[in-house]
């Protein structure tokens, strides 16, 4: 069915362009490399689910979308797919080898069709990495190499061509052998936590999963729909759990009872959609930017759940407001750290550095403590360790015009806390790419 492709590709490119997504080194349109990904898949299939989830691999990981909405969209068959191909690992699972490891067994139990978008999309990456980034091809190729040993049920034309693949990039780099990825220790010199003080330890570690969930009411699969519908109706719920023998094993949504039991249209959960309750909020939203619901787990038994709605809570807006100021600590320490004395001011224009010191000497009139650096605005401290391309690199930007796009979505991001403004539907990529910056510096996972 051309139509279902049509579809996913017209799908794939809204939900990328929405938050203009860009290929990490070219800056091209990341719908180029979905392109080309399904390209690949179409030269060895004609199957439309796949090459549909060709098109949508990396909707869920890198845009606002979740399983649901792609379930509710294209079906079981294309979300069970795109779910194949999705990470599940937390930043809690340890540092980056410890998460590849968990990612690499969920892709090593997916399906044939699934390991053969993997391929294509393997075989993209490594040529575009490989021809840009020297220093991270030799751990993408060592990675790339683990899960070829799981891949190999995949399409066995992409299969060759992704061995092929991997070895021209590995002998053009000039690798004998591709070393592990644990074995690479080259460092910036830019500052790159963990953070000195205990207290953002402290403050990222007092929130967990349990302080915002609700509780998940539950019904025997054998009750009414109709029966469940009042109730939802009456308690204004939209989902509720589904009991087998007397355990949670799945849930149903209000629009979905629609047969005779509740049972009937339920939904089990998904691999890596349930939380223990005293998970941290980054884990948290990392599983809610994969699936619209999360749910928490107390003593193996499932009896919370957490919603994106959820994050508008007065809780979690403060977790994220305290998460906003430890990047700013961050910035204001690195510029401590790699700029003597007050090198820095020759960074700013004249107007900000005048409006930071008429500041400053404000304070100091009134007797209060404090550095000219402390006088600065987020985005002045932004603005000086952007100009320097190795601080770009140490938090993942290869241009400054990236780092000035994150710049600006972090501000935005501050104000519409601070304003009470919906974060949710504009600010849902930078809430989970903060989280995730914040849980490495504070822990030291890379």
């Amino acid at each position: 069915m051309k139509d279902l492709i049509y579809r996913a590709q017209a799908f794939a490119t809204k939900a990328h362009q929405r938050i203009n997504h860009q290929r990490k080194y070219t800056r091209a349109p990341y719908v180029d490399h979905l392109a080309a990904t399904a390209k690949l898949v179409a030269s060895v299939t004609t199957d439309s689910e796949t090459i549909a989830a060709a098109w949508l691999h990396d909707t869920v990981e890198d845009t606002a979308v979740t399983i649901q909405d792609v379930q509710a969209e294209f079906g079981e068959n294309v979300a069970g797919l795109v779910l194949e191909l999705t990470d599940i690992s937390t930043s809690s699972d340890g540092n980056r080898s410890s998460r590849k490891a968990i990612d690499l067994q969920h892709l090593a139990c997916a399906s044939p069709r699934a390991k053969t978008v993997k391929l294509a999309d393997l075989t993209n990456n490594c040529i575009d990495i490989t021809k840009h980034d020297a220093r991270f091809s030799i751990t993408y190729l060592s990675e790339m190499a683990a899960l070829l040993e799981v891949l190999k049920d995949g399409n066995a034309e992409l299969y060759a061509l992704a061995q092929k693949t991997h070895t021209r990039c590995a002998v053009k780099l000039g690798l004998k052998g591709v070393l592990p990825a644990t074995a690479l220790t080259s460092e910036s010199h830019f500052h790159r936590g963990p953070l000195a003080s205990m207290v953002p330890r402290l403050f990222i570690d007092a929130f967990s999963s349990k302080d915002i969930a609700m509780e998940l009411y539950s019904f025997d699969t054998v009750i009414p729909s109709q029966d469940v519908r009042a109730f939802m109706e009456a308690e204004s719920l939209y989902v509720v759990g589904i009991r087998s023998e007397g355990r949670v094993v799945g849930y149903v949504r209000d629009k979905d009872l629609v047969g005779e039991k509740c049972g009937d249209k339920m939904q089990e959960f998904r691999p890596g959609q349930i939380l223990s309750g005293d998970s941290t909020m980054t884990d948290l939203i990392q599983v809610l930017t994969r699936h619209s619901y999360c749910f928490v787990a107390v003593l193996d038994s499932v009896v919370g759940l957490i919603t994106r709605d959820d994050m508008n809570k007065p809780t979690i807006r403060m977790w994220l407001f305290g998460i906003v100021t430890i990047i700013e600590m961050h910035l204001t320490q690195s510029i401590k750290t790699n700029y003597a004395g007050n090198a820095w001011q020759s960074l700013l224009t004249k107007n900000r550095l005048g409006k930071a010191l008429s500041l400053y000497n404000e304070r100091r009139r009134r007797k209060r403590n404090c550095e000219l650096l402390d006088c600065l605005q987020l985005s002045d401290k932004m603005h000086i360790l952007l100009q320097d391309p190795e601080f770009l690199k140490s938090l993942g930007f290869d241009t400054s015009k990236s780092g000035k796009r994150a710049a600006k979505e972090l501000e935005s991001l501050r104000n519409n806390l601070a304003h009470s403004q919906d974060i949710v539907i504009d600010d849902w990529p930078q809430i989970a790419r903060l989280s995730r910056q914040v849980e490495e510096l504070i822990h030291g996972v890379h």
